[in-house]
């Protein structure tokens, strides 16, 4: 049986892995996203990440956002909390934390990782990277991810929007 032909209420694999990120997110610590990643190849899960302070630090949900403006080069601001690495970041670091090699994996998240996480994907050696929606602050992913040859499919080709972006 191929993903074509599968039953009415059996997700495919890329919805099933969205849907395993969507509750490995509910476990970050900062609420401007909760942002959950899951990693995998041959259909099995090799890592997950969340947003999170590093380990021993103080959390969003403690003590509140670390906040940064960003000013893009067309002047838009964009406000970041940097207290925290990003679900992208944790997942690959906790590959490599426990020796999981991840070269030619699939990333499932929630939405484009930032340029800073897309650097790490693309030198982690992932291939694949699918969200469930666009990030607002991802044009440099998205060419970044071409000139890399990283695919990259969006489910819901639209922006995420949260408080503060």
């Amino acid at each position: 049986m191929n993903e074509q032909s599968l039953p009415e209420n059996r997700p495919s694999t890329d919805e099933y892995f969205l849907e395993i990120a969507r509750v490995v997110g509910k476990r970050g610590t900062c609420d401007r996203g909760r942002i959950g990643v899951v990693l995998v190849r041959d259909k099995r899960i090799l890592a997950t990440g969340y947003v999170g302070s590093p380990i021993g630090m103080p959390h969003c949900d403690e003590v509140g956002h670390e906040m940064n403006k960003v000013i893009h080069e067309d002047g838009s601001v964009s406000q970041h909390c940097i207290r925290t690495s990003h679900g992208e970041i944790n997942a690959i670091c906790n590959a490599a934390r426990y020796g999981v090699a991840i070269d030619g994996a699939t990333l499932y998240g929630k939405f484009e990782p930032c340029y800073t996480c897309a650097k790490a994907i693309i030198n982690a050696g992932i291939k694949r990277v699918v969200c469930e929606k666009q990030y607002h602050a991802a044009s440099e992913t998205r060419r970044l991810f071409q000139e890399a040859g990283i695919e990259l499919v969006v489910v819901t080709p639209e922006v995420e929007q949260y408080e503060n972006q």
